[in-house]
């Protein structure tokens, strides 16, 4: 069995090594590329993650919209209770006049 080794041609040497360092480069691309999407995708899941408590925090801020009328007809009961006091306390006193 005598074994035959092929020379290669110049010209055939160099493609070879053309397309091994080309497929050297494209590995480097590929490995830069996903790199970076894994840092978007990190950086995309913090900030989906702050929307999501700031939206749970707008919900909780809301959930007791229902009291706002409530606390306001009580805020006007006061200020009307207020001046008439102070309507009463002025007539008293003399210092307002009807």
């Amino acid at each position: 069995m005598t074994t035959q080794v092929l020379a290669l041609t110049s010209t055939e040497n160099g493609l070879w090594w053309g397309a091994i360092i080309a497929g050297f480069v494209v590995v480097l691309a590929v490995a830069a590329l996903l790199t970076v999407l894994v840092v978007f995708v990190r950086t995309i899941d913090r900030r989906v993650v702050k929307v999501r408590d700031t939206l749970k925090a707008a919900a909780e801020n809301t959930a007791q919209t229902e009291l706002i009328g409530k606390t306001a007809n009580g805020v006007d009961a006061v200020l009307a209770e207020g001046l008439e006091h102070h309507l009463f306390l002025g007539r008293v006193l003399g210092k307002v006049r009807m």
